[in-house]
């Protein structure tokens, strides 16, 4: 009888961890998703005193055309360059999968819709959001008069990266693309997840 005792307090604990596990988890989600209501989805809300546009990467396709949700990405920075034509900096690397690096990609595509490929500058090394705003910042140090920047990304991706930003010392502003539906609770919960590593990075100095 002790034994089963054991055993059942033993499943007990685990099914509270797991449940505690769970609304934890569900909390950081929601966090994402109310984070994400407050940010900017058309170029027109943007205030108008921005002097360069900085684009995060994504999947570029064996194509070498930038799949959907980078394509999205690379439109609402499209509309605020026409609203204010200013530099723009491509951020991506290569990835294993990918037949160039997402700057490339990036580059070749804004080209093609019409903004001039002096006006583009590619930081073609960086592997995530903090590389991609950090190489972005040296480059825009090298460009005169460069004071705030719009931060074009994926709606969910917005806050983190301008959190990230921040950390480097960006003025800057904030424009959202939208993601696929299909592709939204994948999303958000990496996102969640990428939270909690912000987090400890950099409130508890943790090397992850």
């Amino acid at each position: 009888m002790g034994g089963k005792r054991k055993r059942s307090r033993l499943w007990m604990i685990l099914g509270i961890l797991l449940g505690a596990g769970i609304l934890i988890f569900g909390g950081l989600v929601g966090y994402v998703v109310i984070r994400e209501n407050g940010v900017e989805k058309e170029a027109s809300a943007l205030p108008a005193d921005y002097d360069a546009i900085v684009v995060l990467g994504a999947q570029v396709l064996s194509s070498g055309e930038p799949n959907t949700q980078l394509q999205w990405r690379l439109d609402a920075a499209l509309e605020a360059w026409e609203r204010k034509p200013v530099p723009v900096v491509v951020c991506g690397a290569q990835g294993k999968d990918e037949p160039m690096p997402e700057a490339e990609a990036m580059r070749n595509y804004l080209v093609d819709q019409g903004i001039q490929e002096n006006m583009i500058y590619m930081d073609p090394d960086s592997f995530n959001t903090n590389q991609n705003l950090k190489n972005a910042a040296e480059i825009l140090k090298k460009l005169p008069e460069i004071r705030k920047v719009v931060i074009v990304t994926s709606d969910y991706h917005v806050p983190r990266a301008m959190a990230l930003a921040e950390d480097q010392g960006y003025q800057a502003a904030g424009l959202g693309a939208p993601c696929k539906p299909e592709y939204w609770l994948k999303n958000h919960a990496r996102e969640a997840l990428a939270w909690v590593k912000y987090w400890l990075v950099k409130h508890l100095h943790i090397s992850l």
